[in-house]
């Protein structure tokens, strides 16, 4: 296998999850910043032209976030970051769903069509008059989290740590590198940051 990885918190994810499962495979850096994701070469790999891309063994790609994690799920098993249950597996999926279509998705499309017009504008489809509700819908909806998180969980999924609080780590804190900072009176959240944010895996 090999992961084409790239700046930006997607390929964090991949990063960080393969981290915390003790997973090592060969890495190639594609510049994004450069367009390098958007030419040929890549396009073979991932005609959505996104990062990251997970090359297999047999020569077929994988793309997209969640699936990558769960291939490597059930090609490394231990420790579970998804789940070992029918059960586990459904919670972290829910979430995992929840937290990115209602928070990395409207936080993603709010700095990409906003701070970052100019770089996407010549890529992909703007909306720069959504950006300000795109903000605010991700803004909303961690806020709600936050009341979720009331009951004193230590995780997303209770006490157990999977891909739900990774993928919102990572999309946390680009926000909080794009003009989106976590509004520090979601103090659930915020003391959930701070844990997750003192775990080895978040180096990677």
């Amino acid at each position: 296998m090999k992961l084409y990885d790239s700046i930006g918190p997607n390929p964090r994810i991949v990063r960080m999850f393969m981290a915390e499962k003790g997973i090592e495979i060969p890495k190639q850096t594609v510049d994004l910043r450069g367009g390098e994701n958007r030419q040929e070469a890549h396009l073979k790999r991932n005609p959505h032209g996104q990062m990251p891309t997970l090359e297999l063994d047999n020569g077929s790609y994988l793309s997209e976030v969640v699936p990558i994690c769960e291939y490597l799920e059930e090609k490394h098993p231990s420790p579970a970051m998804i789940g070992t249950t029918a059960e586990e597996r459904a919670e972290s999926r829910m979430w995992t769903r929840r937290l990115d279509l209602n928070i990395a998705e409207p936080l993603a499309n709010g700095y990409r069509f906003g701070e970052a017009l100019k770089f996407f504008e010549k890529r992909i489809p703007v909306a720069p008059d959504a950006s300000p509700g795109l903000k605010m819908i991700a803004a909303n909806r961690i806020k709600w989290l936050d009341s979720q998180m009331s009951d004193g969980r230590e995780y997303i999924c209770g006490r157990r740590f999977t891909l739900a609080d990774i993928l919102l780590f990572c999309w946390l804190e680009f926000g909080n590198q794009v003009g989106q900072p976590l509004d520090q009176s979601n103090t659930n959240i915020v003391a959930w940051f701070n844990r997750v944010g003192a775990r080895p895996s978040a180096k990677a």
